[in-house]
């Protein structure tokens, strides 16, 4: 690791040549662009700083970055680079996808984040005095369009209010959780990189039940573990030396939800109520992160990011 301090004085993008290694998750597509490439630069001096400095304090040559932020802020493209960047002088690095670490593989998560909305929506319902037969057939009709997780629909049905409130507590309450992901699982392979095992088995999951599997690298010459993953900043995963959060407003993770569109959907009422959840705790989770920049690629604060709500 003494050769990173040799690194900054002069360091120069270098030529991206080739494909670039990205995340590990299984059919996961990303194309690197000129914003990956930007943030990426920008952000790489001062993380050689922070893996400098950790080393020194620690006496360990083991590292580990967390890259986190919204939907399609960029996680998998930067992530990939400062791995290829390490790679470029000399220091071992890895790109691990935290998308592996869910409980369910997507369609079934979906599944499960909806059950939950409308089952803690028709119990709040009935905490409030509001759930009856008519009203049941109502909100029947807006599951069957889709839009029982629409706002707009409360001033024709105030009812509607108590169902939203209880479905957006329920979802509170599951996504990004131990509920949802495995969050131990890849706390105890952050770990046993860090022990210096040579070996780790690593989780794939991808999109379809049979994109489930195990594989066994050798980290024996790894020193940097980057994690690119929503979650990364979570509490709840342990072990992250480095957190690196890309921030992004409401609309800006929505506007990047919507190009992607992987799973379809991506501009229904209730992927904008996951998404709102999501960002919230996202906020409140980039407070620990050692550096932040904004989607304008500017290095900011944490005010900036409460202030950019």
């Amino acid at each position: 690791m003494e050769r990173l301090e040799g690194v900054l004085p002069n360091w120069q993008v270098p030529a991206i040549e080739g494909d670039i290694k990205l995340g590990d998750m299984p059919g996961d597509q990303i194309a690197i662009v000129p914003q990956h490439i930007e943030k990426a630069a920008l952000i790489f001096p001062r993380l050689v700083s922070e893996i400098i400095q950790h080393v020194k304090e620690t006496k360990s040559a083991k590292v580990v970055v967390a890259v986190s932020g919204g939907s399609g802020v960029g996680k998998t493209g930067v992530a990939a680079l400062f791995t290829y960047f390490l790679e470029k002088v000399g220091i071992g690095s890895y790109t691990l996808s935290g998308d592996n670490y869910p409980k369910r593989i997507p369609v079934y998560n979906d599944a499960e984040r909806l059950k939950i909305f409308r089952e803690e929506g028709i119990l709040q319902m009935l905490a409030d005095g509001v759930y009856n037969e008519e009203n049941a057939q109502q909100l029947r009709t807006f599951q069957d369009k889709e839009i029982e997780a629409d706002w707009s629909v409360v001033e024709q049905y105030p009812w509607m209010s108590s169902y939203i409130k209880g479905g957006i507590k329920g979802l509170t309450g599951y996504l990004g959780t131990e509920n949802e992901i495995n969050f131990a699982q890849l706390s105890h392979v952050i770990a046993q990189f860090k022990a210096g095992q040579g070996k780790i088995w690593l989780k794939r999951m991808g999109r379809t039940e049979t994109s489930l599997y195990f594989d066994e690298l050798d980290f024996s010459e790894i020193n940097v573990l980057i994690i690119e993953w929503t979650h990364g900043n979570n509490e709840a995963l342990e072990g992250v030396d480095i957190p690196i959060f890309l921030n992004s407003t409401p609309t800006e993770t929505l506007q990047n939800r919507l190009a992607r569109n992987r799973d379809g959907k991506a501009d229904s009422p209730f992927v904008a109520r996951v998404l709102e959840i999501e960002q919230e705790k996202l906020i409140k989770q980039a407070a620990k992160s050692k550096i932040i920049v904004s989607n304008q690629c500017e290095f900011i604060d944490y005010q900036d990011v409460l202030e950019a709500e």
